[in-house]
């Protein structure tokens, strides 16, 4: 029936007026037929609301982060042939939105009196795996006061490496951060740059000793100027964002648990980064490293 035909593509999102006349019935004859149907339920109204409900399950297991980007790409993942502006339609009319970050403070410390250069010139694209790991340091409010994370990321595949969790944010911060990135890599790290902001945890003798051990080379950029961190400022605002912003920390044993959590199991493992084409940072590294292996066989 022509009036059925235009209920299933008025909900797949098409204007009415434009489907009836493609149908060639009248628009108040259509709306005519809508009024007295008796509260039967076409086929295009039904597909709609398992379409929402389905939308509704990817949003929670987001715990409420996922906008309709992200969704749209889940959905196709999951077999779904639907458009990005159909999602964001239906979740406008749901109220099924996805999180607003807050601002964020500076955290950096600058120490003049350092000789690395800047490798990087802000390129955060390179080639591979362990060729660019990035690395800074963020604060994480708590009754017990300030709990201060430092991360170490691969910039190919935005995986976080390592991190450390502490109440201060002396050198052993990030060189514990950077232990358990070379950790993760088996200790196979020899010619990484390890790019970072000019703080003094990062030009420190200290971290510049444990760098050469590693025979990692440093990077950083200039003061002040977050572009030249940009990766790890955008993780840091993503954590806050999903994660931080939305928990109350009692104590700081609290918040390291649910950090390293939410990086571990949610960041790395499952969640859809736009950077590196809606992949998982685990997912992206499995394919890199299968091509790889297909190219040398």
């Amino acid at each position: 029936m022509l009036y059925c035909f235009v209920d299933d593509q008025k909900a797949e999102g098409f204007p009415v007026e434009r489907i009836c006349e493609i149908a060639g019935v009248s628009t108040s004859a259509y709306y005519d037929w809508k009024k007295h149907r008796c509260g039967m339920v076409t086929a295009g109204v039904l597909r709609e609301r398992l379409l929402v409900n389905e939308i509704r399950q990817i949003h929670k297991t987001s715990k409420g982060t996922y906008g309709s980007p992200r969704v749209t790409v889940e959905l196709c993942n999951r077999g779904r042939v639907v458009n990005r502006k159909r999602v964001e339609r239906l979740m406008r009319i749901h109220d099924i939105v996805g999180h607003t970050p807050k601002k964020r403070t500076v955290t950096t410390i600058p120490y003049a009196a350092h000789r690395i250069p800047d490798l990087v010139k802000r390129d955060f694209t390179p080639g591979g795996l362990d060729q660019l790991w990035a690395g800074d340091i963020t604060y994480i409010r708590t009754w017990e006061g300030f709990l201060y994370l430092a991360v170490v990321e691969d910039l190919a595949s935005r995986r976080i490496l390592g991190m450390s969790m502490a109440g201060h944010m002396r050198a052993s911060l990030v060189g514990d951060a950077l232990d358990e990135a070379v950790g993760t890599r088996g200790g196979h790290v020899d010619g990484v740059v390890f790019h970072s902001d000019r703080g003094s945890q990062y030009t420190s003798g200290e971290y510049g000793d444990l760098c050469a051990g590693y025979r990692i080379t440093q990077s950083v950029g200039r003061t002040g100027v977050c572009w030249d961190n940009a990766p790890s400022e955008s993780f840091f605002a993503t954590l806050k964002k999903e994660l931080v912003n939305r928990t109350t920390f009692r104590t700081h044993a609290e918040a390291r648990i649910a950090i390293r959590h939410w990086i571990e199991s949610w960041y790395n493992r499952l969640r859809l980064s736009s950077v590196i084409g809606y992949q998982t940072p685990i997912g992206w590294e499995n394919h890199y490293r299968h091509n790889t292996q297909t190219l040398a066989a």
